[in-house]
């Protein structure tokens, strides 16, 4: 293969939390031959790389701004607080944001949680990432509020997390930049996000139909028409013929029996 026949590379962006290993393991499988590029970006950064055409297409969190991205939701992920694995929060199953009341709830600078009114205590000053404000419950000050998934990717023993039942949501969806026609390789991956097999024509040229091949009308057998008439012909002069009394008789039953009239002849 050829410098010029080596194909694009395809570029996917990641928010933190975001486990894409399942698309890219499909990706390789279906296109082996096109390299897929990783690249982890913050929430704040991503639809910059995006509308810069440093990525192809990438894992964000909502909301994506359609005027010039495209995007698909995928899932909702579950909002839990993050406490020390002593605290009082880790005896329960789920807490709701009035559990919280008391406590300093630390709200760092790339949070995505869509607050109203942030639960708890004011802090004194906002982390500047979430793994800042993971250090500081950790040093047993605060707890924090974060999506699941960025729970578990700054996970460490000496803490845990539990559900919070009225919190804002975090929705994670797949962004692209817009554009007609959609490129074939984001085409591609938005077929492996969305599930589709691999003998799905979406996103490529469709075979167009063949005309069928016209069947021949079976040929019309002989005997039929003029032909036709000349078999019923020979069968009116064999009926003649046969109607003839080999004795001398006139022809047909009568003639069989003598002549009209005549009496039947007896035999011996």
């Amino acid at each position: 293969m050829t410098g010029s026949e080596v194909p694009h590379a395809f570029r996917l962006a990641y928010v933190p939390g975001v486990t894409p290993a399942k698309w890219v393991r499909i990706w390789n499988e279906r296109l082996p031959d096109v390299p897929l590029a990783l690249a982890q970006v913050s929430s704040a950064e991503v639809f910059g790389v995006l509308r810069s055409g440093d990525a192809d297409a990438g894992f964000v969190r909502l909301p994506v701004d359609r005027t010039d991205l495209s995007a698909i939701p995928l899932y909702t992920e579950t909002t839990v607080v993050v406490v020390p694995k002593d605290h009082v929060v880790a005896a329960a199953e789920e807490v709701t944001t009035e559990d919280l009341a008391d406590e300093v709830v630390w709200q760092p600078l790339d949070d995505t949680l869509d607050w109203e009114k942030l639960p708890g205590q004011p802090a004194i000053e906002r982390p500047a990432t979430t793994a800042d404000a993971i250090e500081l419950v950790a040093a047993g000050v605060g707890v924090l509020v974060v999506p699941q998934s960025l729970a578990r990717l700054h996970h460490r023993k000496d803490l845990t997390y539990r559900p919070v039942s009225d919190a804002p949501t975090s929705r994670v969806a797949l962004s692209w930049p817009q554009a007609e026609p959609t490129p074939d390789l984001v085409e591609e991956f938005i077929g492996i996000v969305r599930g589709r097999t691999v003998n799905s024509t979406r996103g490529r040229p469709q075979t167009p139909p063949q005309p069928k091949a016209k069947r021949r009308a079976p040929e019309k057998a002989t005997g039929t028409g003029k032909g036709g008439g000349a078999r019923r012909g020979t069968g009116a002069a064999s009926g003649k013929a046969a109607g003839k009394n080999p004795r001398g008789g006139s022809g047909g039953s009568g003639g069989a029996q003598g002549g009209k009239g005549g009496k039947p002849r007896r035999r011996p």
